[in-house]
């Protein structure tokens, strides 16, 4: 159900586009259209001649997609049907799975489609798509990382009254929130680098950005250059700020506490900090790439930057949190098996 709405709103966010890509506000064709006619797709340039390689390497990328979706979809499933499970923490994990999922599709799909072909293009519709979902899953990670940490922070500094702050419909409410605030940023940035006349075709990335089509714009991007400051303060900066004090707050409450509450804190806030410091080392990757210029770096390095936030994050917060969280392998059928088989033969 979930992915069925976040599949809706990216094809509704595509319409809108062609809404405004057909006609200006007055009814006839506008700098949209024109812009269309020149510039129909881009050309994505990081891709290079790999020969029959190529083979080879769409193995290992649909082997590390299907990785992806195994490890984020057990744990979805896990979470789903262990009622035990149906507590804030995880049902925050539970959406941030399903935001795995979601990012390494709006991009594996493409690239995977690219490393077979010999002339790598991709219209600008699906290309303001793709945007869409890289963009929303970058917007809706940072955001439910904070979630997590305020839930930690409740947990850890207030467990007298966590079940009173922390409640299902809060927890609900937190999830739809960082959700909707992600497609509603979105929608904005589309429609402000739609309208936008441009100059050239050419992306030097193996995937789509909103970042190297303002570059390519001949109007002005002052309204646009605005606006992406204002969002990566507000869906980027400030939470991970948030996340900072919170940890603040726990370290407080660790030092002052006894072995037992350090060792609990320690072993519940490991993999969040993990998957923060990883998320944040692939958001740095990204803007370097975009924002410095690279030709001295070698090509397969620069590829490598691009894409490690969206490859990586996916695979890594499903195995730190599955390998971590001692409750989620407890339920799963096999280590429960094993588990029962061990007490039998201790008995034995």
């Amino acid at each position: 159900m979930v992915l069925t709405l976040l599949v809706l709103t990216c094809f509704c966010s595509l319409w809108f586009f062609q809404t405004l890509s057909v006609t200006s506000p007055d009814g006839h064709p506008g700098d949209v259209w024109r812009r269309e006619e020149e510039v129909s797709y881009f050309n994505l340039t990081a891709y290079f001649d790999t020969g029959t390689l190529k083979y080879m390497y769409f193995i290992l990328v649909l082997s590390l997609y299907l990785s992806v979706i195994a490890a984020n979809v057990l744990l979805i499933v896990l979470i789903c049907v262990n009622r035990s499970l149906h507590e804030p923490m995880y049902l925050f994990l539970c959406s941030l799975f399903v935001n795995e999922l979601y990012g390494s599709t709006g991009l594996f799909p493409l690239l995977l489609f690219q490393i077979l072909k010999d002339i790598h293009t991709i219209s600008v519709s699906f290309c303001f798509l793709q945007i869409v979902c890289v963009y929303s899953y970058a917007t809706v990670e940072c955001l439910t990382l904070a979630i997590m940490s305020y839930d930690r922070y409740l947990a850890i500094c207030y467990p007298l009254h966590y079940n009173t702050h922390m409640t299902s419909h809060k927890v609900f409410l937190l999830v739809a929130l960082s959700w909707l605030c992600s497609f509603i940023t979105m929608i904005i940035l589309i429609s402000l680098s739609a309208p936008l006349q441009l100059c050239g075709n050419i992306i030097h990335k193996v995937y789509c950005d909103n970042y190297s089509i303002v570059k390519l714009a001949c109007s002005d991007t002052t309204v646009n250059n605005i606006y992406g400051l204002i969002t990566v303060v507000i869906v980027i900066i400030i939470p991970l700020f948030f996340i900072f004090y919170t940890y603040m707050r726990i370290l407080k409450v660790c030092f002052s506490g006894s072995k037992q509450t350090r060792h609990k804190a320690v072993s519940t806030c490991t993999p969040h900090l993990a998957s923060v410091i990883n998320y944040c080392f692939g958001a740095c990757f990204e803007v370097i790439q975009s924002r410095f210029n690279m030709n001295n770096v070698p090509n397969t390095l620069r590829i490598f930057l691009s894409i490690y936030w969206l490859t990586c994050q996916p695979l890594f917060n499903p195995l730190m949190y599955g390998l971590n969280m001692s409750k989620i392998p407890v339920k799963c059928p096999v280590h429960e098996d094993l588990r029962l088989k061990q007490q039998y033969f201790l008995k034995v």
